[in-house]
C-alpha cells in the first residue's frame, strides 16, 4: 500500500470515527421508548380486557338479579309470571352497589330487565404517557322465563 492511500484510508477513519459518535445512544434510547411502548400495550391492553370482562360479568348477574323478582301479587291472583319492575331494579342497583361497580338498570320489556355496568381500572405502564386508566362499558339484559321449556313443549 503506498503511503498516499494508507493516508486516505486514516482520513477516512478519523472522519467515520467523528461522524458516529453518539449513534449508539440515540438508536438504544429509540429502542427503549419502543419496548417501553410494547410493555404498556401488553401489561395495560390486559388491564383492559380485565376490566371488560369484570363490566360483563356484573352486567350479567346484577341483570339475572333484577330478572329473578317475579311480581308476585299477579303470579297469585292470575297465575300469569312477570317481572316487578320495581322490585327488579332496585335488585339490580342493589347487585351493582354491593359489588362496587357503577351503572344503570332500566326496564327492557314487560318481563325484561337491561343492565348497563362501567368499570374504570388504573394502568401501570402507560400512565408514564398520560393514560392513567381504561374503562369498559357492557351492558347484559335478562328475561324471565317461567316454566320449563325446550323442543316440543
Amino acid at each position: 500500500m503506498t503511503l498516499a492511500r494508507m493516508t486516505l484510508a486514516r482520513a477516512a477513519l478519523a472522519a467515520r470515527d467523528g461522524q458516529d459518535s453518539g449513534s449508539l445512544i440515540l438508536m438504544l434510547a429509540v429502542l427503549f421508548v419502543a419496548l417501553l411502548a410494547l410493555a404498556g400495550l401488553v401489561v395495560d391492553g390486559g388491564a383492559k380486557l380485565d376490566a371488560d370482562q369484570s363490566a360483563a360479568a356484573a352486567a350479567q348477574e346484577a341483570a339475572r338479579a333484577g330478572a329473578g323478582m317475579v311480581n308476585q301479587a299477579a303470579a297469585y291472583s292470575a297465575g300469569t309470571f312477570t317481572v316487578d319492575q320495581g322490585q327488579a331494579l332496585a335488585a339490580a342497583q342493589h347487585y351493582l352497589a354491593a359489588g362496587g361497580y357503577r351503572g344503570t338498570a332500566r326496564p327492557a320489556g314487560r318481563n325484561s330487565i337491561r343492565v348497563t355496568v362501567t368499570v374504570t381500572a388504573p394502568t401501570s405502564i402507560l400512565s408514564l404517557i398520560g393514560i392513567d386508566s381504561v374503562s369498559a362499558t357492557e351492558s347484559a339484559t335478562a328475561v324471565l322465563v317461567a316454566g320449563v321449556t325446550g323442543p316440543g313443549r
